[in-house]
């Protein structure tokens, strides 16, 4: 969500590169790259700075200098380019478990999956893996279609019929309810992230590390994905970096055949948790904070409450808010001081230019002292008809806010506890957001994963937690004098 720093919305219209955003049309493994053209730097660094507004921004500091190291040690290995300053690598400040990359050497993971692996070959195998899309040229295979529809229309297209239908007003809808970070990469086919698995492993083996990593990062992707599915009530389906495509678990599988028999042993843990320790961990209180049902945004001294049964996603500009009857966002739009204008306006931006899409009526209310105007419209997709919502909030004479909502037809009320929900939070509240960080500890002889698990700072699963955190099955024990990851609150 967008922090005072933020305000600007991007056009993510603008976005003409595919993002190899995964973890891809099938072909051979390539056994060297060609060098990055002149065409393919321009094209990134054109990209590239609306990329990182996008993901958050990119983040500085030794934990970042840290990334950045390990990710051109690795990238040279690709044949790319002849040198370390060829690449650009930027760990960005996101709080959704992504890694990805754009032609011409500009490679970025999030911090949340920075916090995810275990060591530095884990770190070195997610880098390569983008590394080796790049290498593979999958993002130029999809620009046709990435230039036909904007990233965007490209993600609209593929999850408008969830809901929707598919239609072209299911797709267009689509765009406007898809603009949180965590939906905008380009998914890629399953022959093609494989084809980078395999080339990351090439990588992690002339680098002289373990090339099991990149099975084992796979797994624990897949382990975080499952957890957080079962902790939000979900069917684990919801596109991340390690579940681009169905089966994960075979995906886990292929690569650890890959790296069978390949030399290189080296993991770096110790070095990898000690330089990741103090890392910012889930969400930046800048961006707001989720907190179970609630999401509350310290700078901008907001709150709300999702309906029961739904999960919210914060994402840079907008928080989305998920379930089985329906979807959400939160964000904002221009503000020029009349509430009915801006709804009219995020209205006739959902339509697009194929339909034009306006409230049947508009109605004037109040929400927690908060002046607010809301309409809806009845939408006929071609396969159903649904029922969208906006529902607007003045917060200053020259900002508002707002929420636009989907459901099928009849069932828009299933949003109305969060529209009431939306209110100011006082000074106190606001200060009293504090953010969560790794602190890596030394395991002593009386610890076990319980009571390591006990100091996660969750109000719940705190043993599930700890477990996925640091990589461990159900069977494996904490091992006095070893390194390992807790998530504590930022005092």
């Amino acid at each position: 969500m967008i922090g005072n720093k933020k305000l600007a919305l991007l056009s993510t219209a603008t976005f003409s590169l595919a993002l190899t955003g995964c973890m891809g049309a099938g072909g051979s493994i390539p056994s060297a790259s060609a060098p990055i053209t002149a065409t393919e730097s321009q094209q990134g660094a054109d990209a590239h700075p609306k990329l990182l507004a996008e993901f958050g921004g990119r983040m500085t500091g030794p934990q970042a200098a840290y990334v950045e190291q390990i990710g051109k040690n690795i990238a040279v290995q690709s044949g790319l380019g002849n040198a370390r300053q060829d690449f650009t690598v930027s760990l960005v400040n996101s709080s959704v478990n992504n890694a990805f990359a754009i032609p011409g050497g500009y490679i970025y993971t999030t911090r949340q999956l920075v916090g995810l692996m275990n060591n530095e070959a884990e770190l070195a195998a997610v880098l390569g893996h983008e590394v080796g899309h790049v290498a593979a040229r999958h993002s130029q295979r999809r620009q046709q279609t990435a230039q036909r529809n904007s990233i965007l229309g490209t993600v609209g297209a593929i999850l408008s019929g969830v809901l929707l239908g598919d239609s072209g007003i299911g797709n267009t809808l689509s765009k406007g309810f898809l603009q949180g970070s965590q939906l905008l990469t380009l998914r890629f086919s399953r022959t093609q992230e494989l084809q980078a698995d395999e080339l990351g492993i090439q990588y992690l083996t002339k680098a002289g590390y373990d090339p099991q990593a990149m099975s084992t990062v796979l797994r624990s992707l897949a382990l975080q994905n499952s957890l957080d599915a079962s902790l939000q009530g979900r069917n684990a389906s919801i596109p991340e970096w390690a579940s681009t495509h169905p089966d994960p678990a075979s995906r886990v599988s292929t690569a650890s055949q890959k790296a069978q028999g390949l030399a290189g042993n080296v993991t770096n843990r110790d070095t990898f948790l000690s330089r990741i320790d103090g890392l910012l961990y889930g969400d930046d209180p800048e961006q707001g904070v989720i907190e179970g049902q609630r999401f509350i945004h310290p700078e901008l001294k907001l709150s709300f409450s999702a309906p029961n049964g739904y999960y919210m996603v914060n994402g840079t500009r907008a928080v989305s808010i998920n379930g089985q009857s329906g979807q959400a966002q939160m964000t904002l739009a221009p503000y020029s001081g009349n509430l009915d204008s801006y709804v009219r306006g995020v209205f006739s931006a959902l339509g697009g230019e194929q339909q034009r899409l306006a409230p049947s009526s508009l109605q004037r209310t109040t929400v927690n002292g908060l002046k607010a105007a809301y309409g809806t419209a009845r939408v006929n997709t071609g396969q159903r008809q649904v029922d969208v919502a906006v529902f607007a909030y003045e917060f200053a004479p020259n900002r508002a806010f707002h929420f636009q909502a989907i459901a099928p037809a009849g069932r828009i009320s299933t949003f109305t506890p969060m529209f009431n929900s939306m209110r100011r939070i006082s000074t106190s509240e606001a200060n009293a957001i504090v953010p969560r960080r790794i602190d890596v500890v030394t395991a002593r002889s009386s610890d076990t994963v319980a009571s390591l698990g006990r100091r996660m700072a969750y109000g719940n699963a705190q043993e599930q937690r700890f477990r996925v955190l640091n990589g461990f099955s159900s069977n494996d024990v904490v091992r006095a004098g070893q390194k390992y990851k807790v998530v504590v609150r930022a005092r």
